[in-house]
């Protein structure tokens, strides 16, 4: 055991975390495939918001030169590929400039000619920079950071992304799989080197972000801040309460068994099992990611429940049997226990395994995770115990002052007393449960994953409630399909005299204000230019373009909105304020600078003019927002309401990508929970050859499962990628319990064939380690409140609350329905 143990643990160092948005995402998701197109063609949307808050006015010299040095140092960083600030975007109205002007220069705030005072009304008044770049008080201003690219891993990401989608229609031949598996090893390393350099440029940041504490209050946001922070919350958890959760035990476990080996033993066996499937995953090179980074603690659940069973059998024996040898009392207490050991490791194994079809990768290594865990546990706990035990002598019997024998003799004593009212209240507990479980959402406020304290909560708040909300949502409208097909001669003629009409109709004296050869005859005589040959980019187009703009701008849960619309509500002062006809957006295209087409055009329509794109900020923490009513809500209108082709709508972005995960996880995991309990039932039966016992041991599970569940329900606790594993934790532990409890009461019963009798030797005897496994969890997990990170709080309190309600059914329901089932 020491030389498997110290193999696998050579492997521990490269045990890795990962919490990239990549890794709780949906692999076979067709909206990813179609969201990674749109990043393609129109730009991530994946970067830094340093929010400033002045302290005084935002437009003073001191303060504006506080934030230029603040983006010039932001830019020096080699981790940084660009910095947008207020300082550095094109300014159209501080003065009024023309077409002709822009083609000249672009003025900024930088530039001495710019008037402040104007530049403050534009940033704050602009449809383009208002509640994005300037909120709308004009106290605070961002910083747009976007961060390097790893140029290979975004070509393999495309690359592997290609071949999945090839094989949703067809079987990959053997070198597509192999490239395919290639692909995703390279990946898996690439991701891991671009982790470490964001979380070294994040900290550069932080650094500089200290520095310029006294003109402005800084925050810093965004997803790739999120990572960062989420991977060093993760990691303390993992270290901090892992250490914490061990002191628990030691103390816990000499409280109980009052004799130093048996708490030496019992962390041998956790600590030995633990690294081993450190080592084996540091091996596998596995990325331990958010839904996985409990799976330590609850290894040491599990195995503390087999050792404590074990050596709450080995100290009856010895206390029945003073006299007897060591051998003798190893070798019957791993006889007696063997049998149900192994199913309950088996059980909670298929427990664990529904995780396995979620469809979601970090949900699914858990589930494999958890399950070789369980084969390290089971395999380290029936070897090194017994051999430890074979290294010592018996030493007597020490059970003075053992409490347990009366909270298990409460339980007793209800269910011969008041077996009526238990059952009673076991009824009203399951009625409560359904109820509970119909109120359950998937639905959460990504805020609320971190405490108020956290830079990330304040961060989310502000960038929310200040600059146009936190999540994207992309609304793609394509052509329409006859359009492409069939009636691109009929539109592109109506464009052409739309075309014509329009220069007729224009105004030589327009030419005072701009350069006289700015509308030269080129210019006039293209045919082929995207006013008259794109399906988007005309006037006419363009209006129904705002109306849908409009929409999603009314909707409560929306905050920041852009656009074609917005960009040309900010050219139409080039245009004498009047709304530009498809002859003067043909040459604005040709003519405006390529910087600011970047800026304002090539984000929001494709190159041909067939597609257009409104990118959405979505205010995450809103109590109303619901994701799946909104994305359906705004497909829908656009469809019913406002007559487009179901074919040209698409609704992407990362909160699509992250609802279709939520709405994953209720599908294939809550609806699954039967299929669940199906399978366990099977494993009961073969256990103890009965299906009338399988179906009362099974009954216990399912009540502990409802009570969690309902729980959640009850107090609005949202189902996601972590709580959603609650469910199979409570598996996994009533039917341990079910399953030793079960087993013991069948050889009580051998005795006398009295139930009353069986039951109260069963709880003086089985049920005190399910006692004693029960308290040293719950206490042990209660220190999972000082985290800052909120699921790993809820995930502590909701495996206690598995523990209590699992002991507590295992005690009262169970023997009842033993006793009126007749089973002997």
């Amino acid at each position: 055991m020491a030389v498997i143990t110290l193999v696998l643990a050579w492997f521990a160092p490269r045990f890795q975390l990962d919490a990239s948005a990549d890794s709780l995402l949906l692999e076979q998701d067709s909206d990813l495939r179609y969201y990674r197109n749109v990043v393609e063609r129109y730009g991530s949307d994946d970067y830094l918001v340093v929010t400033y808050t002045a302290y005084g006015d935002l437009f003073s010299a001191e303060t504006l030169t506080d934030l230029k040095q603040l983006r010039d140092s932001l830019r020096m960083l080699p981790g940084v590929a660009q910095v947008i600030s207020m300082l550095d975007v094109p300014l159209i109205e501080s003065p009024p400039v023309t077409l002709a002007g822009l083609q000249q220069r672009i003025p900024t705030l930088e530039d001495e000619a710019t008037d402040r005072e104007l530049a403050r009304r534009e940033l704050r008044e602009s449809p383009v920079y208002s509640n994005l770049l300037m909120s709308l008080d004009g106290t605070t201003t961002a910083l747009l950071l976007r961060l390097q690219q790893d140029e290979e891993y975004v070509r393999l990401l495309q690359q592997r992304d290609q071949l999945r989608e090839s094989e949703q229609t067809a079987p990959l031949t053997v070198a597509e799989a192999s490239d395919k598996a290639r692909l995703d090893d390279r990946i898996k390393a690439l991701r891991l080197g671009v982790l470490e350099r964001e979380q070294a440029t994040i900290l550069q940041i932080r650094e500089i972000l200290a520095q310029h504490q006294q003109y402005a209050e800084t925050h810093l946001g965004g997803l790739p801040m999120i990572v960062s922070d989420m991977i060093d919350y993760i990691r303390s958890d993992i270290m901090v309460f892992g250490s914490g959760i061990l002191a628990f035990l030691v103390v816990l476990l000499s409280l109980i068994f009052r004799r130093p080996r048996w708490v030496a033993v019992s962390l041998l066996c956790c600590l030995v099992s633990v690294s081993m499937i450190v080592g084996l995953l540091g091996l596998l090179e596995w990325r331990v990611t958010v839904v996985s980074s409990n799976f330590v603690a609850l290894m040491l659940i599990f195995s503390l429940s087999l050792t404590v069973h074990l050596i709450q059998r080995y100290r009856e024996l010895h206390d029945r049997f003073p006299e007897a040898d060591q051998r003798w009392l190893v070798r019957n207490t791993m006889r007696d226990k063997a049998k149900p050991c192994l199913f309950t490791a088996l059980t909670t194994m298929v427990g664990f395994a529904s995780l396995i079809i979620s469809g979601i990768r970090p949900v699914i290594d858990f589930g494999w995770m958890m399950v070789m865990g369980m084969v390290a546990v089971l395999g380290t706990t029936f070897v090194l115990f017994p051999a430890v035990l074979m290294l010592l002598k018996p030493v007597d019997p020490f059970d003075a002052g053992d409490y347990t024998k009366r909270v298990t003799g409460f339980f007793a004593l209800m269910v011969e007393r008041y077996a009526r009212t238990t059952a009673m209240v076991c009824v009203l507990t399951a009625v409560f449960s359904i109820w509970g479980i119909s109120q359950l959402q998937v639905e959460n406020r990504f805020v609320d994953y971190f405490k108020a304290s956290t830079p990330i909560h304040q961060s989310l708040l502000v960038i929310d409630r200040q600059l146009g909300g936190t999540a994207p949502l992309d609304i793609i409208l394509d052509a329409d399909p006859d359009f492409i097909a069939a009636r691109i001669a009929n539109e592109s003629a109506a464009v052409a005299e739309e075309f014509d009409d329009d220069f007729d109709d224009f105004d030589p004296a327009f030419d005072d204000d701009i350069d006289a050869d700015f509308f030269d005859a080129s210019a006039v005589d293209q045919r082929s230019d995207l006013g008259a040959t794109s399906y988007w980019y005309n006037s006419f187009r363009l209006a129904r373009l705002r109306e849908v703009h409009d929409y999603l701008d009314s909707l409560p849960e929306t905050g920041k909105v852009l656009s074609m619309a917005t960009t040309l509500e900010m050219l139409q002062t080039l245009n004498q304020n009047e709304a530009p006809g498809t002859f003067f957006l043909s040459v604005l295209y040709k003519r405006v600078p390529d910087e600011l087409k970047e800026v304002l055009i090539d984000p929001y329509m494709s190159a041909d003019g067939n597609q257009v794109r409104i990118n959405t900020r979505v205010i995450e923490s809103d109590p109303s927002l619901r994701r799946d009513r909104l994305i359906r809500e705004v497909r829908s209108h656009l469809v019913d309401e406002m007559g487009f082709h179901p074919d040209q709508v698409h609704v992407t972005g990362m909160l699509v990508l992250y609802n279709n995960v939520l709405q994953s996880l209720y599908r294939s995991q809550i609806l699954t929970l039967g299929a669940v309990f199906v399978a366990i039932m099977l494993m009961f039966g073969l256990l103890f050859m009965s299906a009338k016992i399988a179906l009362v041991a099974v009954v216990p599970s399912m009540l502990a499962v409802g009570i969690v569940l309902g729980v959640m329900g009850a107090l609005g606790i949202p189902l996601d990628i972590m709580t959603i594993t609650i469910a199979a934790i409570s598996v996994g532990i009533g039917v341990d319990n079910s399953i030793h409890y079960i087993h013991r009461y069948r050889q009580e019963m051998t005795i006398d064939e009295n139930p009353l009798a069986a039951m109260k030797r069963s709880h003086a005897s089985v049920g005190r380690p399910m006692f004693y496994t029960s308290v040293i969890v719950v206490a042990g997990f209660s220190i999972l409140i000082l985290s800052n990170f909120i699921p790993s709080i809820l995930f502590g309190l909701l495996t206690g609350l598995a523990m209590l309600m699992a002991l507590v059914s295992n005690l009262t329901l169970l023997p009842l329905l033993l006793r009126q089932a007749g089973i002997r």
